[in-house]
């Protein structure tokens, strides 16, 4: 069964199971052989004769280098020819349509995206963190050898700031001050990077507050904050400073919003 990820908001589910009848045909026979230097695409899974019985709902994601990502599709535009960078992988499986819930997301995996749509790394941004592909920014969800958040978002030197969006509407309420932006992502960046799981099994039933990071090219990313367990989303614990610079930016916004 696949895994869950989150991706721009408190939990995105990378697969929503509307189980219709029991069973599932899909097996994967595939063996994989990396290529050096670029994303190691996989052969298809081979389909056996029984079909899935599961109704799928997928998260735009793509999987390279053992890297996964997700389109950031609310914060970023179409990317110009121009700004593409060199080939780091090629879509070598569309899961939608093909596989059931079986399946193991691999390297070369896409939801939606045809085989052979290559993919790109986006200029000015660690390929780790972002990449193109169909003209489209697909950001890092999880990747496993990054050790801090710092190797996870590459985004040092490149914010302009942070905002408090609504959980209701997703509409922004206010902005953080420069100094408290600046001090947040300083706290930020060097927090051990403890992966996704670990944070929700913390937090899965506690309130989150939404954050918007606002980079300096114009693009954003949504970041929840749980205040009880002092975690993230992008799969950190918080020190005792974010906490409270979160939670005072947080109380001087709402009460200059008459919230």
């Amino acid at each position: 069964m696949m895994k869950w990820i989150k991706s721009g908001g408190p939990i995105s589910i990378l697969l929503i199971l509307l189980l219709l009848a029991a069973g599932c045909g899909t097996t994967n026979k595939a063996s994989v052989k990396p290529i050096a230097g670029t994303a190691a695409p996989e052969a298809a899974p081979e389909q056996t004769s029984e079909p899935c019985y599961a109704e799928i709902e997928w998260v735009d994601f793509l999987m390279i280098n053992d890297i996964r990502y997700s389109h950031n599709y609310d914060a970023t535009k179409p990317v110009p020819a121009d700004q593409r960078g060199d080939k780091v992988g090629e879509v070598s499986f569309k899961v939608s349509d093909n596989a059931c819930t079986d399946h193991v997301v691999k390297n070369g995996d896409a939801a939606f995206l045809p085989v052979g749509t290559v993919i790109y790394a986006l200029e000015g941004y660690r390929s780790e963190y972002r990449v193109v592909a169909d003209n489209k920014i697909y950001e890092v969800e999880e990747n496993p050898k990054a050790a801090t958040i710092g190797d996870l978002l590459d985004i040092a030197g490149k914010l302009d700031k942070v905002s408090l969006e609504s959980g209701m509407d997703s509409s922004q309420i206010g902005d953080f001050t420069k100094e408290a932006s600046e001090e947040f992502i300083r706290e930020l960046l060097p927090l051990k990077n403890v992966g996704f799981d670990a944070v929700y099994k913390q937090t899965k039933h506690e309130y989150g507050v939404f954050l918007r990071v606002h980079l300096q090219d114009g693009t954003s990313f949504r970041m929840v904050y749980y205040p009880k367990g002092n975690a993230f989303t992008a799969g950190a614990f918080g020190t005792d400073r974010l906490q409270e610079l979160i939670t005072t930016q947080r109380q001087q916004i709402k009460a200059a919003a008459g919230m």
